[in-house]
């Protein structure tokens, strides 16, 4: 039983009420194809498109996931053998010691560092498990756009001591869009070009190893993030757990911090967390004039 509503907004989209009957419609008549699919083609319907004409279908997914748990509709079963969307993937630390555990000292003494844009299936799975096995909050499907990288250290040999993820910013953040300086309708038009550290991860004690990740992986970002989804991102952002950590390794590497989060975490609509979970917002603007061009100008 549709709810009355006129209209619903999700990552940055305003969809009309003809829009989720279509919606709705679609679900319906096409019972037999997966929810991929049926994502694909609501994306096609309704020209949900990233700026370089790839359809949006993890928003999409997550959607039409949303719509099902307000009474809209009911998507088919999910058949994947892998982890559901938004939920973590945890797996039990390895008994035998890693190679990178013995590894030591000063991040001069391995440098430069090795950074592998992941593409190819070994290297998604390589991230998988050493965020699933090493980072708190384990591994968990990026919402919306998403980046990885391994970081490799290459001397005395080639090993991995690290993972970085960007993926989609937080719609709204009060201290973040303060500080720019947006309304509503601006930051509909700039969000895109905010990309959000999703997770980060460095694997063994070498002083200054973070903070060196942090520098070699910003340096390319722009040029990866612009091929892969054809937007110049602006600004970087990344949310720091305040009982975990202080976030050194960013202020080290010239992050600005804005402020606290609400607590309350991305698809908490009803405010029913609101302190629960509160973060420290940090910022690294990639252009000098990245506020100016948030809002608008040039």
């Amino acid at each position: 039983m549709i709810r009355a509503r006129d209209n619903h907004r999700f990552c940055g989209r305003e969809f009309a009420h003809q829009d989720v009957s279509l919606i709705r419609e679609v679900v319906e008549s096409c019972s037999g194809i997966s929810r991929t699919e049926l994502s694909n083609t609501v994306c096609e319907l309704l020209e949900w498109r990233r700026p370089n004409g790839g359809l949006k279908d993890r928003e999409c997914l997550n959607f039409l996931e949303r719509l099902e748990s307000e009474g809209y509709f009911r998507l088919p079963e999910s058949h994947g053998t892998g982890p559901r969307k938004g939920t973590r993937r945890l797996i039990a630390p390895a008994k035998d010691s890693p190679a990178w555990a013995g590894l030591s000292g000063s991040v001069e003494a391995f440098s430069p560092l090795d950074v592998e844009l992941v593409k190819s299936a070994e290297q998604r799975e390589l991230f998988k498990d050493l965020v699933s096995r090493y980072h708190y909050l384990g591994y968990a499907m990026a919402f919306g756009a998403k980046l990885q990288y391994v970081v490799y250290v290459t001397r005395p040999a080639r090993q991995v001591v690290g993972c970085v993820q960007f993926s989609s910013p937080a719609w709204r953040m009060k201290a973040r869009d303060q500080w720019i300086g947006w309304d509503d309708t601006t930051r509909g038009r700039g969000l895109q070009q905010i990309v959000n550290n999703s997770r980060f991860l460095v694997l063994p004690r070498i002083r200054n190893l973070a903070s060196s990740m942090l520098s070699y992986v910003l340096h390319r970002l722009s040029e990866d993030w612009c091929c892969h989804y054809g937007v110049e991102p602006l600004l970087v952002e990344t949310l720091v757990d305040q009982k975990r950590y202080h976030g050194g390794c960013y202020r080290a590497a010239n992050w600005i911090e804005l402020g606290k989060t609400s607590g309350r975490g991305r698809m908490d609509r009803a405010g029913k967390r609101h302190g629960a979970d509160v973060k420290t917002i940090l910022v690294y603007p990639m252009v000098k004039n990245a506020v100016n061009r948030l809002k608008g100008g040039r």
